[in-house]
């Protein structure tokens, strides 16, 4: 089975996990947000810069289970 996520898109996430405990990682565009402390959150901005670097992740989940239902009239 192939792998979902490239090995440099790991490096991506690993970096992001140290820049977090060194406490320089910051939420929202150009650092401009608050210091995150979250893990979560964490992956969530190193797996985003390598989807913005073209790295193999996939894409985001949408909603589940949210189908619209036409109308009767």
């Amino acid at each position: 089975m192939a792998r979902k996520y490239s090995r440099s898109a790991s490096k991506d996430v690993r970096n992001a996990m140290k820049r977090r405990k060194k406490g320089t990682l910051k939420s929202g565009r150009k650092g401009r947000g608050g210091k995150v402390k979250s893990r979560k959150q964490a992956i969530a901005i190193g797996l985003s810069e390598a989807r913005k670097k073209g790295k193999k992740v996939p894409a985001k989940k949408g909603r589940k289970g949210r189908k619209r239902r036409a109308k009767k009239s």
